[in-house]
């Protein structure tokens, strides 16, 4: 049986066995080998380019979805790319696709150490349970598990001390750059418009969990002395992320009104959910507050405090997903939208992750772009803060006009350029988010005038010019009132990592935090988002 090389890859030099009508993503998924897939392999968003260095006559033709995108002569889409015949071997070499500038830290606040497992007479105890002798050290892990990122810590839990921060790129990015293209590649067979059986789904899920726990093992292999003293883990993420890693459904999700079946807390072992520490070792999700509002929304607000003040607040995080989060002591309201993806490269032409090589942020002087890039790397794309300097600065040249119009394609190097599509992508995905903040405020009865603070939280809203998000709308224009607190998912997980008394105060919040669905409280809702999406100034 001949067999498929990925040569740029350690793991690939050996080469995998061939499987004759299977494409190429499909066989690069088996591996683990990481590549862009947003669409979820529709041949539709074109990430996942791939060039054929050696055995192309094992394919098929170029298909209809690949002919629409500017592909040279040896290269194809792994999703369209599928082996009809296997006697001969393949030499692929994935299109680089660079490494994500995540988000590590938090805004570094003190927390108070009251853990669930502890030391006490010798003896390793958890929650008033014995669970192993003491060998010179307790930790925990605190998860936040983005749709586009992972990022975890080893907590000393002892101390409280932070040992080690630890960034990826969630790998189930394979499957599909949003949580929607997750759900349907679990649920639905594939190429069919019919579900799976609830086995298969089960199947499904455990496929994508895996994924997730592979890759936080094998960085764990990095500290093997310390991982069998991990005794404990704290998982966040939004509805659908903290669903799939702990093997929950998600059927829910994927269908109106869009609400998980699972939304309350949940504790496993670590060795049923193939997380190599302590076997035994307590794994903890924490509760969900509705609809894709998850457990990295909770922890948001454990970071950001927003539970606590008097005069009301507003939290926003722009992910893949996004929240919008408003409220006091006195009463928390949320919502989610689906704004985050096109600021992340999705259904952007030029646009890309933050991975090397992104443009980062945009001048326009005398017509042209002046550029920064991740990294110092040849421009490959414009990632989210890029994209939105790049609108603010076409509008403040007239080369866009308040109806989000360009007079011609803008060109920021020779070969990429932004189109009238790609602003429509863009104005609708900030429309949404703006439209949420309005919503949330009108029915909350007040104004952004009388908000105390704005925080943003994750690594989109840390990186981003705030001047230049104000400009186009994505945030409320009150700069005096913003606040970055960097990774608050993470920061969240941590805080209810070592501490009892959060971890309790996280589950009182979910159950009393009201989520709002816009287009319901507003029966004008498409009609605000379409008006929403022009400018201001």
């Amino acid at each position: 049986m001949s067999k498929i090389f990925f040569p740029q890859y350690k793991i690939g030099k050996r080469g995998f066995q061939l499987h004759k009508g299977l494409t190429v993503l499909e066989h690069i998924r088996k591996t683990g080998i990481k590549i862009n897939a947003e669409c979820g392999g529709k041949g539709k968003c074109g990430k996942c380019i791939v060039r054929i260095e050696k055995g192309s006559e094992s394919l098929n033709e170029l298909t209809k979805p690949e002919k629409s995108f500017s592909l040279s002569s040896d290269e194809r889409l792994a999703c369209q790319a599928k082996i009809i015949r296997d006697k001969k071997g393949i030499i692929v070499f994935i299109k680089e696709s660079g490494k994500y500038e995540i988000l590590k830290t938090d805004s570094g606040k003190a927390l108070a150490l009251n853990p669930f497992t502890v030391l006490k007479d010798g003896k390793v105890v958890h929650d008033g349970e014995v669970i192993d002798d003491y060998k010179g050290g307790i930790y925990g892990l605190a998860i936040d598990v983005g749709t586009t990122t992972l990022v975890f810590q080893i907590v000393n839990l002892q101390s409280g001390e932070i040992v080690a921060t630890i960034a990826k790129t969630n790998p189930q990015i394979l499957y599909g750059g949003d949580v929607i293209s997750r759900i349907e590649y679990a649920i639905v067979e594939d190429n069919k418009l019919v579900y799976r059986t609830d086995e298969e789904i089960k199947e499904k899920i455990k496929e994508l969990q895996k994924c997730v726990t592979d890759t936080i093992n094998q960085s764990l292999k990095e500290f093997k002395t310390l991982a069998p003293y991990i005794y404990e883990a704290v998982v966040v993420g939004n509805s659908t992320m903290r669903n799939i890693f702990f093997e929950l459904g998600i059927f829910s999700l994927g269908m109106m009104p869009y609400e998980p079946d699972h939304k309350e807390p949940i504790i496993k072992e670590a060795k049923k959910l193939g997380l190599n520490i302590f076997p035994k070792g307590k794994v903890y999700g924490p509760a969900l507050i509705g609809g894709h509002a998850g457990a990295d929304a909770l922890a948001d607000i454990l970071a950001c405090e927003i539970y606590k003040s008097d005069k009301p607040s507003m939290l926003i995080d722009i992910g893949t997903n996004g929240e919008v989060i408003l409220g006091n002591s006195q009463r928390l309201i949320s919502a989610t939208l689906a704004a985050g993806g096109a600021y992340e490269g999705a259904n952007v032409s030029l646009g890309t992750g933050a991975i090397e090589g992104a443009i980062k942020n945009i001048q326009i002087k005398n017509g042209k772009a002046i550029y920064e890039t991740i990294g110092d790397k040849k421009p490959i794309g414009i990632c989210g803060s890029g994209l939105i300097d790049l609108l603010a600065e076409l509008l403040r040249c007239g080369i866009m006009d308040k109806e989000a119009k360009l007079k011609e394609d803008f060109y920021v190097t020779d070969k990429i350029k932004l189109t009238q599509s790609d602003v429509f992508q863009l104005v609708s995905a900030k429309a949404c988010l703006k439209t949420d903040q309005l919503i949330l405020l009108k029915h909350y009865g007040i104004d952004v005038k009388d908000l105390d603070k704005i925080y943003l939280s994750g690594g989109f809203g840390n990186y981003i010019n705030i001047k230049n998000a104000i400009k186009i709308g994505l945030l409320p224009d009150a700069e005096e009132k913003i606040v970055k607190i960097g990774n608050g998912a993470l920061e969240g997980a941590r805080e209810m990592l070592v501490s009892k008394d959060s971890r309790k105060t996280s589950e009182e919040i979910a159950k009393k935090i009201e989520h709002k669905k816009p287009n319901e409280l507003e029966k004008n809702f498409s009609y605000l988002v379409a008006d929403n999406m022009y400018f201001e100034n």
